[in-house]
């Protein structure tokens, strides 16, 4: 059994708190909570809904769980709701109001997360949606809450939260969609930007958008030569969302698609581009990067091009060695460095 997380420890700890006819379990992480919560409701219907590709293949492994990953909650009549707060105020806002959406009338909902998540600000941003709110444990710096008499919400539309914002990089102009949870919300991130201004020039072919967020990569290179087509992937189902709204709004030729790294990636692309992801939640990683250029190589075409963007102090260029013999630093300043193999 994988080991706990401490919000996990912490929710369990708490047992009496977790059992109910319907549950919803959402942004849970991957360590062994689910298959104890099933353990302590084995006739109960209990459903982990997550935006994260990864941790939703994990979850499919765990008997007696229903899986969802997508960018809403659509399964409705629960009675207990088990959420682990994000780090991203914005997002955690907008998931509570899915919450309130699919919830019965007299269901509870329980808040857990890490205090540097910015958990402990959850009865205020959620003081005027119910009658009753209490801190009911802390421990190993995280602290769990109890919510009930939640007021409900007929309905949820996640069209609310579409944030449109203009680009103008490099001579492109455009507008983009995204929605809260998606890297660097609402505008271009001085990294992406950089990239673009120094991006390469593909005439024809399949490009693969690594990592794509709201699709800003792809949108650019696509305006810039309509000739392309983009395969967007990302492992947040938010971010395909809105990848998918920003190229449709754009009329860019493209898909978006859900992906652990490049696990659900196929055929071979003359530009695989990228500003890979170097954090997991709150945590430095740099895992999903270092596999995603490791793996990069087989997805490319003999004349394929590798082009990323990274912040200076990660130590890319080896790893851009090893697996590609040479590499060229494209441009660089005191923040980011362009790669190109």
């Amino acid at each position: 059994m994988s080991a706990l997380t401490n919000p996990s420890s912490l929710l369990l700890r708490n047992s009496a708190n977790l059992t109910a006819d319907s549950i919803l379990v959402v942004n849970f992480v991957q360590d062994g909570f689910l298959s104890q919560l099933q353990q302590l409701n084995p006739n109960s219907k209990i459903t982990a809904f997550s935006y994260n590709h990864a941790n939703g293949e994990f979850a499919k492994n765990i008997n007696d769980i229903d899986v969802c990953v997508s960018h809403e909650i659509a399964s409705k009549h629960f009675d207990l709701v088990i959420y682990y707060y994000p780090k991203a105020k914005p997002e955690a806002l907008m998931t509570l109001d899915n919450i309130r959406a699919v919830i019965n009338p007299d269901a509870e909902l329980l808040v857990v997360g890490e205090n540097k998540s910015g958990v402990k600000s959850i009865e205020k941003q959620f003081s005027c949606h119910c009658e009753y709110s209490n801190k009911i444990d802390s421990a190993r710096h995280c602290a769990l809450y109890l919510f009930s008499d939640i007021k409900t919400l007929a309905e949820f539309a996640i069209t609310r939260y579409h944030k449109q914002f203009s680009v103008d990089v490099a001579g492109i102009s455009f507008n983009a969609i995204s929605i809260p949870g998606v890297f660097n919300h609402g505008e271009l991130d001085g990294g992406t930007k950089i990239l673009l201004e120094n991006a390469p020039t593909i005439k024809s072919g399949n490009v693969l958008d690594f990592g794509c967020g709201a699709g800003l990569i792809a949108t650019f290179l696509g305006l810039k030569n309509p000739a392309l087509n983009f395969t967007c992937t990302d492992v947040s189902a938010l971010a395909a969302y809105a990848t998918t709204q920003t190229l449709a709004l754009n009329a860019v030729n493209g898909k978006a698609l859900l992906s652990d790294g490049l696990a659900n990636v196929t055929g071979k692309f003359e530009l695989i581009i990228s500003n890979p992801p170097f954090h997991t939640g709150i945590a430095t990683d740099y895992t999903v990067a270092e596999q995603f250029l490791s793996g990069a190589k087989q997805h490319l075409t003999k004349q394929g091009k590798l082009t990323i963007v990274a912040n200076c102090f990660l130590k890319y260029p080896p790893i851009l060695e090893t697996q590609f013999g040479t590499y060229q630093t494209v441009h660089k300043t005191n923040k980011f460095s362009v790669y190109s193999s």
